[in-house]
């Protein structure tokens, strides 16, 4: 098993950026497919991005294309959400997610471990 933990969550004014954290521990990192959801008020969780196991392949939700940069050290066994030129349209609860596969994964049903969640705040 894995345990996440995000961090780096906070509050940010439109066209600023955040880099999300998502410490984990357990069994080895490199062999997790990551990925990261959010969830806004009212609304279901949704896909942001995703990195395969490797690193060497990544996947975006229309939406956050061009802005957003999954990431990950497999040494430092962390991964990474590089957030620029926010809109207030990101506000969510922003959560990291894993499930021991050596490759991508795309859908919330595929992911077994969650985090706790971060709070992403983008004022106007």
């Amino acid at each position: 098993q894995v345990q996440l933990v995000e961090s780096g969550g906070g509050l940010v004014q439109a066209g600023g950026s955040l880099r999300l954290s998502c410490a984990a521990s357990g069994r080895t990192f490199g062999d997790y497919a990551m990925g990261w959801f959010r969830q806004a008020p009212g609304k279901e969780r949704e896909f942001v991005a995703a990195i395969s196991s490797s690193g060497g392949t990544t996947y975006y939700t229309d939406s956050v294309k061009g802005r957003f940069t999954i990431s990950r050290d497999n040494a430092k066994a962390t991964a990474y959400l590089q957030m620029n030129s926010l809109k207030a349209e990101d506000t969510a609860i922003y959560y990291c997610a894993a499930r021991y596969y050596r490759g991508i994964l795309y859908h919330e049903r595929e992911y077994d471990y969650w985090g706790q969640g971060t709070q992403v705040t983008v004022s106007s």
